[in-house]
């Protein structure tokens, strides 16, 4: 692992230290959506360089909040897997999470972020409205009838 900033850590979305914050967004997924394949829908592979990042966020030597991208296109990357452990919300990880790769993205040549979030997940709708992503969608529809909610954000160099 490199350290970029004091508790941000590059690591493989394999490392053990991500097994509990996975673990629980697997439960989040199943909770919300029945049972659910996002987690096992990429080759951890995708997460790594020179495309691909994995990120986790820790206070006091633990894992906090985390989160991933992988190559979209050759300009764009695509944020996955942006997660606060349940006990850390609401205190501005997920915020730091994507700010970080925002930067980490650009450091590797995109110049464009695409992401697609879950209808049932306003907390994450939420959030990349606060940091700035464009809705590719039209937000006064039902997001329940849209499915996948899709953003964009592009990156300054």
């Amino acid at each position: 692992m490199s350290e970029l900033v004091v508790g941000a850590h590059y690591t493989t979305i394999d490392d053990p230290a991500a097994e509990p914050l996975l673990r629980e967004l697997e439960f989040e997924y199943n909770t919300r959506y029945g049972r659910n394949q996002e987690l096992s829908s990429f080759p951890a592979e995708q997460f790594a360089p020179p495309h691909g990042a994995f990120l986790l966020l820790f206070e006091q030597g633990q894992p906090v909040a985390g989160g991933a991208f992988r190559r979209y296109d050759e300009h764009t990357a695509e944020l996955k897997r942006i997660w606060t452990h349940s006990a850390y919300r609401r205190q501005g990880w997920g915020r730091r999470v994507v700010a970080e790769l925002e930067q980490e993205a650009v450091r590797r040549g995109y110049r464009r972020i695409y992401l697609t979030t879950g209808p049932r997940q306003p907390e994450a709708r939420g959030l990349y409205l606060e940091t700035g992503y464009r809705p590719l969608f039209d937000l006064r529809a039902d997001p329940e009838t849209i499915g996948p909610l899709p953003f964009e954000k592009v990156l300054l160099p």
